[in-house]
């Protein structure tokens, strides 16, 4: 290959530059970023940051000494429109194509929004580093903060406004947040957010926002409403495929690919919250940075050569609690509490299938936790 394009400049696209270069790609090799950005840091987006304990400065994951190393063209705030079906192309948005012998996409998701959302000022959603800019600027003249959905980037969103002294509704339509994890788990990470005087209301949905030119309330399923100076939508992402329509992927829920990140198209590979492996979409920081070596590994080989075998990790610091997971679980899994108590917040928990563990989490746990990660098997955990 003389010719490599890296669609997405965030965390997995950086990590697919540093394997091509690391594993001995010396041809061209070409970044599309839709984001003005150099890659930066996105968990602090909605924590230190909002809290002004970060800049954007603080958040770079290269520096000038990196990209020197690196040595590719950077093509910023610029979108791909599409590829060529034999993947050989990518369309840009400036009417531009960057010709390569292969492709790696790695465009990851945009958030969910609520219908009615975009007509509103102080309505928001988080994921990119303007996101939090802009949020962070609403929050200087805000009282009261709705946050629409309590999965972690909500529960962080709703923690870092309550650490500014804000009066918190976080609105979560299941019965209880983070469900997967079982009643006793979910229950734990509900707990959190009474404790430091924040309200949450399950079991409700929402139905729209009313305002003039800002918003002013949410309108729930049960006739209520709630008063917002901010609402902050955390509901879920979509992955970024749009842009791949007649390409001759194939896509479900992502991009399809096999165990080794290769897609039907023999020379793309996609890696990150785009890719879905195996039958598994994994929005989590270390499948952006795991993946990477495994799709490169088999891209440059022609061949699938290497599986992805990790286990799945993600953690979420709230009210100053580190909550870390690692492995998949299935509801017909034991759970046990092998340390600590759900009362203190601070415990691990464990599952087990068949006698053998196959998660684990923890609450200020970081040391034990660590020990039992260590011994989940990426076998027993297949996607």
């Amino acid at each position: 290959m003389r010719t490599v394009a890296v669609v997405g400049a965030s965390l997995a696209g950086l990590s697919a530059a540093r394997e091509l270069r690391s594993q001995g790609f010396d041809g061209r090799l070409v970044i599309i970023g839709d984001e003005p950005h150099r890659p930066y840091d996105r968990p602090p987006l909605s924590k230190d940051f909002l809290l002004g304990r970060a800049e954007p400065a603080d958040l770079a994951l290269t520096d000038d000494d990196e990209l020197a190393e690196l040595d590719a063209e950077w093509l910023l705030g610029t979108t791909a429109t599409g590829l060529t079906p034999a993947g050989r192309a990518v369309r840009l948005d400036d009417d531009h194509e960057v010709v390569a012998d292969g492709v790696v996409i790695a465009t990851g998701a945009r958030p969910r929004t609520l219908v009615g959302q975009g007509g509103l000022g102080g309505v928001h959603t988080l994921r990119t580093l303007d996101d939090a800019l802009a949020l962070r600027a609403d929050l200087e003249a805000a009282e009261r903060v709705v946050v629409v959905g309590a999965g972690f980037i909500g529960a962080e969103v709703a923690s870092s406004c309550a650490a500014r002294g804000l009066h918190v509704t976080v609105l979560e339509a299941a019965p209880k947040p983070l469900a997967a994890l079982g009643t006793e788990m979910a229950e734990a990470c509900a707990a959190l957010h009474g404790d430091h005087g924040v309200r949450l209301l399950c079991g409700t949905g929402v139905v729209g926002l009313s305002g003039d030119h800002r918003v002013r309330e949410v309108l729930l399923t049960d006739g209520s409403s709630v008063s917002a100076d901010v609402v902050v939508v955390g509901v879920g992402v979509v992955p970024t495929t749009g842009w791949l329509t007649g390409s001759g992927l194939l896509v479900d829920n992502g991009i399809v690919c096999d165990p080794g990140c290769r897609t039907s198209l023999s020379t793309v590979v996609a890696v990150g919250d785009v890719a879905n492996v195996g039958g598994v979409r994994v929005e989590h920081w270390t499948s952006a940075t795991e993946q990477p070596r495994t799709a490169v590994r088999n891209l440059l080989a022609g061949e699938l050569v290497e599986s992805c075998a990790h286990v799945p990790y993600f953690w979420s610091d709230q009210y100053g609690v580190r909550i870390q997971f690692a492995g998949r679980v299935r509801p017909d899994d034991s759970v046990e509490i092998v340390e600590g108590s759900v009362a203190d917040r601070g415990f691990l928990a464990v599952w087990r299938r068949d006698g053998v563990d196959v998660g684990v989490l923890g609450f200020n746990s970081a040391r034990s936790f660590g020990r039992r990660r260590r011994g989940l098997t990426p076998a027993l955990n297949p996607p």
